[in-house]
Formats: structure tokens, C-alpha cells, sequence
């Protein structure tokens, strides 16, 4: 699973760092990763883009459905450090109006956390 999730020293908020690609081929086990810790307190998701460069709809609709359940407990998903494929998914699609985006990491934690 190229999907690495770490806990922010507060334990509610988690980094999802998505590695590579958020696509068909790894899009459930990102969706299993993200619920399981959901389900076990947090509440905060700042998706990390930095090394991403494939983004499909696949992709797109396990951070929905994410995004849906984080509601349903009072939270957040963000987006940080996107790249260039990944920003460019998330004009087309207009989802950029839905997920707020900063520039690093540390800026979404600053804003989430």
C-alpha cells in the first residue's frame, strides 16, 4: 500500500500520505486505512499530495466518501502540497470549492490541528 497515515501529536488529526497515486489500484485500501482511524477518534484528515502525480476518479471518490463520514463525526478532510496533476484533477472536477488546500503540511496542521 503505497498509503502512509500518521497520527499529528494531538492523535485526532492524521497526515494521509498518499504516495505516488490515489487511483484505482490503491483506492480501497486508502478508503479502509482512513475509516479504521476515523472509527478509532480522529477526526481531522490532511491528505498530503507531495509526491502524488495520479489522481483518478477512483481516487476522487474514496475521498468523498471520506469526506462524508469525517462529517457525519464533526470532521475535516484538507488537502495539502499538491503537485501540478493533482492540482489540475481538482480544477477540473471543481472540487476545490468542497476541500480547502495549503501549501505544506505543516500549514494545514497549523489551520486543522
Amino acid at each position: 500500500m503505497s498509503v502512509v497515515l500518521e497520527p499529528h501529536k494531538d492523535q485526532a488529526s492524521i497526515i494521509v500520505h498518499v504516495g505516488k497515486s490515489l487511483d484505482f489500484s490503491n483506492a480501497s485500501d486508502f478508503k479502509t486505512a482512513c475509516f479504521d482511524r476515523l472509527h478509532l477518534g480522529a477526526r481531522s484528515f490532511i491528505i498530503d499530495f507531495s509526491e502524488t502525480g495520479i489522481l483518478d476518479s477512483t481516487g476522487l471518490g474514496a475521498i468523498f466518501a471520506l469526506y462524508r463520514e469525517a462529517a457525519r463525526h464533526d470532521g475535516k478532510v484538507v488537502f495539502a502540497s499538491l503537485t501540478s496533476p493533482v492540482r489540475m484533477v481538482i480544477q477540473v472536477s471543481r472540487i476545490h470549492r468542497i476541500f480547502p488546500s495549503y501549501a505544506s503540511v505543516e500549514a494545514a496542521c497549523a489551520a486543522v490541528c
